[in-house]
């Protein structure tokens, strides 16, 4: 039933890999430019917070396959760009981590300002009384709070982010969804793959809802 698995001409492992560093590289830009975007939308400026609402609006609301194929054909192919990438394979996992991290910071963005909004007005109002700066008070009085509070949140965004990665496979890129949709093409046991590959993410996304979610218990912020 699963000899395909027995036959070698398949990688299942390597596009297991591919996937899960798409999932690595793309939750840390997320999650750096999340706080960006987090804090922006909390800034007094009017310029930042207005880029910020309009940014996380309207990335947000955008298909994420329409991003991914705007960073293939609109960065590389219309303007050349290649992050640094020398073949095919490479350019498009970039380009393809590129997309994952514009449009995952949104949802990071909107977790970390809910947790934000969870910290007490008057200790913000406090340190501002002592002479900090909103920079500092956002780093050093803020954030810190805010995080514990939306371990949860990132989470459920991180195993999202997972999931999502299968959209790469529209660009080229040789994770796992491609490699599916390869061997759907080649063998006749449809149901048989598509488990292979449904337990494959199982064990990916899983394991790490249940670690998070013991961690957001141990750092919870007691109110």
């Amino acid at each position: 039933m699963f000899d395909f698995l027995d036959s070698g001409q398949y990688d299942l492992l390597g596009a297991f890999w591919v996937t899960v560093q798409l999932t690595l590289y793309s939750a840390v830009g997320s999650l750096i430019w999340g706080t960006v975007l987090a804090g922006m939308r909390v800034s007094p400026v009017p310029l930042m917070r207005g880029f910020g609402t309009a940014y996380v609006n309207l990335v947000r609301n955008t298909p994420l396959t329409l991003l991914i194929i705007g960073c293939s054909l609109g960065l590389n192919q219309t303007l050349g760009v290649t992050l640094g990438g020398g073949t095919f394979k490479e350019i498009g996992f970039r380009l393809a981590i590129l997309g994952f991290v514009a449009y995952t910071g949104t949802f990071v963005c909107e977790a970390i300002r809910s947790g934000i909004n969870t910290v007490p007005v008057g200790q913000a109002e406090a340190a501002r009384a002592l002479g900090l700066s909103f920079f500092q008070v956002l780093t050093l009085i803020v954030l810190p709070q805010a995080f514990r509070a939306v371990v949860a949140p990132l989470a459920s965004v991180l195993i999202a982010l997972t999931k999502n990665t299968t959209v790469a496979a529209v660009i080229g890129v040789a994770e796992a969804a491609l490699l599916m949709k390869e061997m759907n093409e080649n063998e006749a046991a449809p149901f048989e793959v598509f488990g292979v590959f449904a337990l494959g993410f199982v064990i990916l996304t899983l394991p790490v809802g249940l670690l998070l979610g013991w961690v957001a218990k141990q750092v919870a912020v007691k109110r």
